[in-house]
Order: C-alpha cells, then sequence, then structure tokens
C-alpha cells in the first residue's frame, strides 16, 4: 500500500527546513569526526576517550536522520501529534548538541594529557559544535511556527473521519499521543544503549550481555504495544505496561548508579550525555505508561473501527491519507471531528 505525503505550501517548507537543518549538521559533524580521527596518534584506541567522541557524533547524526524518517511519517499521515513531538525532539537535540560541546573538550583535553591527540584540534573544531546548537535552535523555532501552520493545515483532514462526539475526540487523541510516544521511546533507549555498550566498557560480562539483549526484546515490545492497542487486546497491554515499569526501573536503576561513589569512574567520560538520555527516557516512559493505562480503558468504546489496518478503497483520492485511513481504518468514515 502507498503512502502520500500531503503536497502542501506548509508541509513542503516543514520538510526544507528539517532537511536544510539535517544536512548542515550532518556535514558539520562529519567534519568534526573527520578532523578527530585525522589528529589522534599512536595507538589512542585503547583509551575509552578515544571512543566518546565518535559514538557521541554518530548518536547525533543518526538522531537527525532517524528525525527526518519521521518527518515523513508525520506528514504522510497528517499527525499534528507527531509534528508537535518532533519540535520537542528536536528542542532534545538541541540540549544534547550544547552538552557535547564540553563532553568533547573534556575528551580531547584529556586526551591531550596521554599525548593520543594533536591539541590544535580543539581549535580547528570548536567553531563547528558551537555551530551546531546554534542552527539546531534556528530550525527548532522554524519548526515550531510550521507546527503551527500544519496543525490548522491537517485539522480538517481529521475532522472528516471521526465522529464529532467529544469522547471519542480525546480517545482517538490518547491513541495518537501514545502512537508517537512509541516511536521516540525507541530513538532515546537506543541511544542511551549503545553510548553503555561502546563507552562504558568497566562492566560486568552478565551486565554487558543483558544491555546488548535489551536491544532486541525492546524492539519487539514496542511493535507488539502498538500492535495490541490497534487490535485492543487487553491482556496483551497489562503485559506491556508491566515491561514499561520494568524499564522504568531499569533507567532509574542505571541513572543512580552512574552516581555512586564505586561506579562513577566507569560512568565519567559519557556520564553527562547518558544522564541526558536516561532523564529523557524516564519521562517518555512515565507518559507512555500513562498514555497505555488510558488506551486500555479506552478499548470497547468505539474507537477500534477507526484505527484497524485495512486496505484503503482503490478509488481513494491520493492526498487524502491520514494515520486514519491510510495506515489504520477501514476506510472513508463519515463522521467528523477536529482536534482542539
Amino acid at each position: 500500500m502507498k503512502m502520500y505525503m500531503p503536497n502542501t505550501r506548509w508541509t513542503w517548507s516543514f520538510v526544507i527546513v528539517t532537511t536544510v537543518q539535517a544536512a548542515c549538521i550532518l556535514a558539520f559533524e562529519s567534519y568534526v569526526f573527520a578532523r578527530f580521527q585525522l589528529q589522534l596518534i599512536g595507538d589512542a584506541s585503547a583509551n575509552t576517550e578515544s571512543k566518546t567522541i565518535p559514538t557521541f557524533l554518530t548518536l547525533y547524526i543518526f538522531g537527525f536522520v532517524y528525525e527526518l524518517v519521521l518527518v515523513y511519517d508525520a506528514l504522510r499521515l497528517k499527525n499534528t501529534i507527531q509534528v508537535i513531538g518532533l519540535c520537542i525532539c528536536n528542542l532534545g537535540l538541541l540540549i544534547y548538541g550544547a552538552v557535547q560541546i564540553d563532553q568533547i573538550e573534556e575528551a580531547v583535553k584529556s586526551l591531550d594529557k596521554a599525548g593520543l591527540i594533536h591539541p590544535s584540534v580543539l581549535g580547528e573544531i570548536r567553531p563547528f559544535l558551537v555551530a551546531i546548537p546554534c542552527i539546531t535552535g534556528f530550525g527548532t523555532v522554524a519548526m515550531a511556527f510550521l507546527a503551527w501552520k500544519l496543525y490548522d493545515e491537517f485539522a480538517w483532514t481529521i475532522y472528516k473521519h471521526i465522529s464529532a462526539d467529544l469522547r471519542m475526540k480525546r480517545r482517538y487523541l490518547t491513541y495518537q499521543i501514545y502512537i508517537a510516544l512509541l516511536k521516540f521511546d525507541f530513538f532515546f533507549f537506543l541511544g542511551f544503549t549503545v553510548q553503555f555498550v561502546v563507552v562504558v566498557t568497566e562492566t560486568k560480562t552478565i551486565e554487558f550481555a543483558l544491555t546488548l539483549a535489551a536491544i532486541p526484546v525492546t524492539i519487539l515490545i514496542l511493535v507488539m504495544a502498538a500492535f495490541w492497542t490497534r487490535r485492543e487486546n487487553t491482556v496483551g497491554m497489562v503485559i506491556v505496561i508491566l515491561l514499561y515499569f520494568g524499564g522504568f526501573a531499569y533507567f532509574l536503576f542505571k541513572l543512580i548508579r552512574m552516581y555512586s561513589p564505586e561506579k562513577m569512574a566507569a560512568y565519567l567520560p559519557a556520564r553527562r550525555s547518558l544522564t541526558f538520555f536516561a532523564v529523557a527516557t524516564i519521562i517518555l516512559i512515565i507518559m507512555t505508561i500513562a498514555n497505555a493505562i488510558v488506551c486500555t480503558l479506552n478499548f470497547n468504546k468505539g474507537l477500534k473501527p477507526h484505527i484497524t489496518s485495512k486496505k484503503r478503497p482503490r478509488g481513494a483520492e491520493k492526498g487524502e491519507g491520514t494515520e486514519l485511513n491510510d495506515q489504520f481504518s477501514h476506510g472513508p468514515v463519515p463522521s467528523r471531528m477536529t482536534i482542539d
């Protein structure tokens, strides 16, 4: 089933802003990465600090690439909630970009003391490190303005496909928020795990293996969470919610462990970045649990026909798709609503 992105002025403006932002960030981060690698001296691979910068830069690049994927996904589904979430996510990337400046400078200075890098590299890359959060800040403001315009543009499409019943409107809004949260949960969990596996090497073999195993398990949980919500499977949702509480306990444990005196040294090279990802993930998990509970309480109340996956009719007009009729609907629904 093909998906079509709305062909309007504001949607294309949103695409252009996010694409230009991502292109600039990718170019700057690639330059910083290249200069760092070229300025290393001798056998620096054994030093943990030498892994810190490549990990941060790669993760930051992946963040903007993943954001572009979510931009296309949000616009083709006309998902206002996800568009707003992208603005918040971009703000998070801005904070992470500001955090990485001090983290990279500390890593370079540590390598310089060990005689493993040319000290001139810091002066070469600092302007680019400062420019990255500035560009991201400008992009966040532009995205917020365009999200406001898209809100009005997408409201009519949603209005055409859901009942005017205020209670049904709230159920759909909760569902839409929940699905968007799952997509952001994936990035922040993966970001934390990758940093932990690559940078934090002074961990027990069992803990390391469990962290690696958690990646595919988490992906499966997120996929099944969306599947069971659309199918209104109460037992499946109860299992998922319990697993969410397990994830909350895991990240809270890691956050406390990072600042415990006996383990502090192992996490020090990436502690600021890990803290940012851990806190962001904990907040997202709390929001996900709350929305999952509300979605479960909304089962068997009339929302399922609007979100159950079916192929769209052959004669349907291109460009009229939303998350409802393109991905989760039985077809055109004559009732209407808007998201206020």
